[in-house]
């Protein structure tokens, strides 16, 4: 019997049969988002929002933009671009409910929804375009210069100096903790994190500058023994997630050891505070990154199969107890791929099953800032490399066509998961349909500086040698050698 037509829970359009997840691409997109979007001067100008400002009442502004954004937030999802809970935006909305009146939370609030500040009723401090998130397409230095000079608190200066080439500053001594030092901790990683996954590891100096960050700046506080156990904490946490995206990025430049070693000191940190969540995505991180060395056996950085299948059981267990369905999904799903590639067929359907099963508690937008990437695109591109390295491309084609539909800002897994969809056409031996899309990641690749990138390249001109008499492939190897990306003799 043909299967009941499924639809998006946040917009109601239709969904694909498909589809893991109950909300289409852009719906998740906006669930899963941490900041709110710039709207268009129509999407002001709409009578709701117009009548909250007329009344000069923000909590009446918060229910009329959220009636207004298309699809439709929740409270949870506006308290959280807001750096509020729930039951607050709640109370602000309320019918009857007095207008706030602090001034400083509701600058705070303007900015965060990017409401023009002409529309006020009060002074703001911002304008439009610094409310903005900076440009990619500017250099790191350039970003990092408007991040961290406009940023308030001792500290500032000394880090700005390291990231634009002076030398690092004399030791001495300890240095107290602010709350800003966490925070331009954090800031600073979400820079990296941004850039790295829309161009790169190998865009600008990543790889140079992240490292002198981490030594003259970051390893002296976490060696201050005098700070208080609460700040001290989040500042471990926040230098684990630091360690981790440099872990990315010199991976994605072709330096394993050096990723080795950040994402060894990045499970160090999250283990001295506890913190078993950070410690499940820190072993994670390393079974992904074992699976794609022996993926890649030609280059095998001297990783096993069995170290990506024992470090995904490893991150199972802390994922249980961290009670994070995403990362009880993840782990599974990277457990499932280490039995793919050790040939366990019926282990590695029974990982996937509890992948699965993870997912359907999984509730779009919930968890840690450092786990936003985590939705249905994300978890189906595993899917994909697991059924595809078990010798099963008519599944993992499903799955890597869905893992298309991810979020904006991701492209270098925009690229990865485009060439996984051509070796999955490679591999039913549908030369036509796999040159087209292999060629598809070799002009993203054009933007995206990722060893990884040549290498996910190279297996699909791999999967297509014995093809390699007939023209397209011929054409196709052309244009991989073009972009550097080796190709079978």
């Amino acid at each position: 019997m043909r299967k009941a037509e499924r639809t998006c829970a946040g917009c109601g359009s239709r969904l694909a049969r498909h589809r893991v997840s109950n909300h289409c691409g852009a719906c998740t997109r906006l669930l899963i988002s941490t900041n709110a979007r710039q709207q268009t001067a129509a999407f002001w100008e709409s009578d709701s929002i117009r009548a909250a400002i007329d009344a000069r009442h923000f909590g009446q502004l918060f229910a009329a933009y959220r009636r207004e954004l298309t699809p439709r937030v929740s409270q949870a999802t506006l308290g959280r671009w807001l750096g509020m809970t729930q039951a607050q935006v709640s109370r602000l909305e309320a019918p009857g409910a007095p207008p706030p009146s602090n001034l400083r939370n509701l600058e705070r609030w303007a900015k965060a929804l990017h409401v023009p500040p002409a529309l006020l009723w009060f002074e703001v401090s911002y304008t439009l375009d610094e409310s903005v998130e900076p440009a990619l397409a500017v250099t790191l230095e350039d970003v990092q210069r408007r991040q961290f000079f406009k940023t308030a608190g001792v500290g500032a200066t000394a880090i700005g100096a390291s990231l634009l080439g002076a030398s690092p500053p004399a030791a001495a001594s300890p240095l107290k903790l602010r709350s800003s030092d966490v925070e331009i901790v954090r800031d600073m990683t979400a820079t990296f994190r941004r850039l790295d996954n829309r161009f790169g590891g190998g865009h600008s100096r990543a790889t140079t500058t992240i490292t002198a960050y981490l030594t003259s700046t970051v390893t002296p506080m976490l060696n201050d023994a005098s700070r208080r156990r609460s700040p001290r904490d989040e500042l471990f946490a926040a230098a684990a997630e630091l360690h981790q995206v440099a872990g990315w990025i010199a991976y994605d430049v072709g330096k394993p050891a050096d990723g080795q070693r950040h994402l060894r000191d990045a499970l160090k940190l999250a283990q001295d505070v506890g913190d078993e969540a950070l410690e499940a995505e820190m072993l994670a991180a390393m079974s992904h990154h074992a699976a794609f060395a022996a993926m890649d056996q030609h280059k095998a950085f001297g990783v096993s199969r069995d170290v990506a299948l024992d470090m995904a059981l490893a991150a199972r267990r802390r994922a249980k107890r961290s009670g994070l369905v995403a990362l009880q999904a993840e782990a599974a799903v990277l457990e499932a791929h280490g039995h793919a590639l050790q040939r366990n067929t019926s282990a590695c359907f029974a990982a996937l099953s509890e992948a699965e099963r993870a997912f359907e508690r999984f509730l779009p937008g919930s968890g840690p800032a450092w786990l936003t990437y985590f939705d249905s695109a994300y978890l189906s591109a595993k899917f994909a490399h697991t059924f595809r390295d078990l010798g099963r491309p008519v599944e993992a084609e499903q799955f890597a066509r869905r893992s298309l539909g991810m979020s904006e800002g991701y492209d270098r897994g925009r690229l990865f998961n485009t060439a996984l969809l051509a070796s999955t056409l490679a591999d039913q031996g549908r030369v036509d349909e796999a040159c087209a899309e292999a060629t598809k990641a070799v002009r993203m690749s054009e933007d995206v500086r990722s060893i990884r990138g040549s290498a996910y390249l190279a297996d699909v001109g791999r999967r297509l040698a014995r093809h390699k008499d007939d023209r397209r492939v011929r054409w196709l190897y052309s244009r991989m050698k073009s972009a550097g990306v080796p190709t079978p003799v």
